[in-house]
């Protein structure tokens, strides 16, 4: 098969969807791949590497798209990208389909088999292909809210660890899964007073156990979030439903209620945010202020650290590449659930449910729809 890895082209996207050392492993696989020039030189992955890895290279993104039978990404592929996809073309990625109706309507224009690596699951429940950029943007959180707490940027002028004889910040996690987790980490070893919700009394006994008391566990109910939220000065919101749009935790009028400088850091902003004040930024403007409080909602987060994030991709999505790569796309989906959870969108059909409701749209199952003749569509 030949695959191919386009520059990403979002503001600020800086990663790639494949390293040179995941190009050699598929070219003596026996696969071929082609990347855009120039696709990996901001992180320090040289044309000649990935050409000594045994890759093609294309000047353009647009020949990267009209030749390859897989597209490997990174990012949602954005509207000029949306146009080139084709019937039967496999692209591989981070979707994000619930909050982007437009590029939902546009994947089912193309035809193409779109999986997504956020709803890829594993035996164990967990999310294989979201959990290395999970962490990133857990750890990030804490490291963004930190620096954001400081005066000039906006913030309280907090200090997390705070210093003998003054009492640290107050770090509010929402969730206790991979990216709450991370921040909890980071949080603690800053020193910071922290504070989990969540509805897993299992995940919260956990969490209380490895942090031997250190960590302030509450179930996560309204009242809960409401009154921890007004006294924190860093607030992380780290909940997710796979592939779905995020639930609403904290209201418009409880921010107004928070105290001033205090920050807002939305990891859930690719699944349409957990505040209701919460919109897309990028890391070129990453807050904004509602009612004198920081809001930070960059939409890729480990995009700033994207020499880690790349090569911690390419280490997830590597195995599931070369199934999809052999050719025979229905059957290796077919054959894993968890990996069959990963197709959102084939032959012009939704095939996820929590995609499709979130969109309001017709949902086809994966086995439904793997094992119909895919349609030929005339011009």
């Amino acid at each position: 098969m030949l695959i191919g890895v386009p520059k990403e082209i979002k503001a600020q996207e800086f990663r790639v969807g494949m390293t040179p050392a995941g190009v050699r492993e598929l070219v003596a696989a026996g696969h071929r791949v082609l990347v855009e020039t120039g696709c990996g030189d901001a992180i320090g992955l040289s044309d000649e590497s990935y050409r000594a890895a045994g890759a093609g290279t294309a000047d353009t993104g647009e020949q990267v798209f009209a030749e390859a039978e897989m597209i490997v990404k990174v990012k949602e592929p954005q509207a000029h990208e949306c146009r080139q996809l084709r019937p039967g073309q496999i692209l591989f990625t981070y979707l994000h389909l619930a909050a982007d109706p437009e590029q939902a309507s546009l994947l089912l224009d193309s035809g193409a088999t779109c999986i997504a690596y956020e709803t890829i699951t594993s035996p164990q429940g967990g999310l294989p292909l979201l959990a290395p950029m999970s962490l990133i943007a857990g750890r990030l959180s804490v490291q963004a809210g930190a620096h954001h707490l400081e005066i000039h940027q906006g913030g309280n002028g907090t200090l997390l660890g705070g210093v003998p004889g003054v009492q640290p910040g107050k770090v509010l996690v929402l969730g206790g899964g991979v990216v709450g987790s991370s921040a909890i980490r980071v949080a603690l070893g800053m020193g910071a007073e922290v504070t989990v919700l969540d509805r897993s009394v299992t995940r919260l006994g956990q969490l209380d156990e490895q942090y031997a008391g250190r960590l302030r566990t509450i179930y996560s109910t309204a009242a809960a979030i409401d009154e921890c939220a007004q006294e924190s000065d860093l607030i992380i919101g780290a909940v997710l439903i796979p592939g779905a749009s995020a639930p609403k935790l904290i209201s418009r009028s409880q921010v107004t209620q928070f105290k001033p400088g205090t920050v807002m850091v939305d990891v859930a902003i690719d699944q349409g945010g957990c505040f209701e004040t919460s919109k897309p930024t990028t890391h070129a403007e990453p807050t904004y202020q509602v009612a004198n409080v920081v809001h930070y909602c960059v939409a890729n987060m480990p995009g700033a650290v994207a020499k880690t994030a790349t090569m911690a991709l390419t280490n997830a999505t590597l195995p599931y590449i070369m199934q999809l790569a052999q050719g025979d796309v229905a059957s290796a989906l077919l054959a894993d659930t968890h990996f069959g959870a990963g197709l959102n969108v084939y032959d012009g059909q939704f095939t996820h449910a929590a995609v499709a409701a979130a969109l309001g749209e017709p949902y086809v199952p994966v086995v439904e729809a793997l094992n119909k003749p895919m349609q030929l569509k005339t011009a």
